[in-house]
């Protein structure tokens, strides 16, 4: 007769690891509830391994993300800045823009949370199943670069353009931005539009300067015209969250000296 520990190491060299990890448990809860079936243990072992794996792929996907944090609207204080766009935040939380290829311009004060809720929107895209690549925004022009230097643009490429949700943040926090920069952002820009992918980025310059700051009005059209079409616009106006917390540790560090 094969003991549990025996049944586990055959699990988990089939790459059961969910069933293997809850074995000995759902075994107890059989014996202890009399009327569970052999179908009943078997179906709880099957959604066991079935939640593990959608677990591991979760994580996996964050892990190729981009994503340094896992930013959640629960830490956000929306009481500090009470004219952001609440509902139309909580809207892209839902990550329905995703479902329905939309995009979105989260455009407004340095501070105000705009990186903060694209982390958490891409965040909570990985949660609900979507591929996702994230970039600040001078992360992403140098990956590009580099991979052209390499010869790896294509492979770049097809995560930039083949992703869910790709997310750009902080546009134009440097005012010099690389050569090529423009061209590159609008090729990545019309293949997503062109295969409706959802795009997000933010940016501290409103979008009348786009132009001047890619150094070219037309492609600054052509990808304002992309993105705009089936796209959210939100405004971020108020104070500095930076500041504030600057502040508190500053009184702090005065109250403990």
């Amino acid at each position: 007769m094969r003991t549990i520990e025996e049944v586990e190491k055959h699990l988990r060299s089939l790459h059961l690891h969910g069933m293997a990890q809850t074995l000995q448990a759902r075994c107890l809860q059989a014996q202890q509830n009399g009327s569970m079936s052999v179908l009943d243990v078997l179906t709880e072992l099957v959604q066991d391994e079935l939640d593990c794996r959608q677990s591991r792929l979760i994580e996996r996907r964050f892990h190729s993300s981009g994503l340094d944090e896992r930013k959640m609207m629960q830490d956000f204080d929306w009481s500090y800045n009470p004219r952001l766009p609440r509902q139309e935040i909580l809207e892209l939380i839902s990550v329905k823009f995703v479902q329905s290829a939309a995009d979105a311009l989260l455009i407004g004060h340095p501070g105000t949370g705009k990186s903060h809720i694209a982390k958490a929107v891409a965040h909570a895209a990985i949660q609900a199943g979507y591929q996702v690549a994230y970039r600040e925004a001078q992360c992403f022009f140098e990956d590009i670069f580099e991979a052209t230097q390499t010869g790896k643009r294509k492979k770049l490429f097809k995560l930039f353009c083949g992703a869910d949700l790709l997310v750009i943040d902080d546009l134009f926090l440097k005012k010099r931005l690389p050569q090529a920069a423009a061209d590159d952002l609008l090729d990545v820009i019309l293949e997503r539009y062109r295969h409706r992918r959802s795009t997000m980025i933010t940016s501290n310059r409103p979008i009348e300067d786009w132009g001047k700051l890619l150094g070219d009005n037309a492609t600054a059209s052509a990808i304002l015209d992309r993105l705009l079409h089936r796209g959210h616009l939100l405004k971020f106006e108020g104070k500095s969250y930076r500041l504030k917390e600057a502040s508190k540790r500053l009184a702090l560090e005065k109250k403990n000296n």
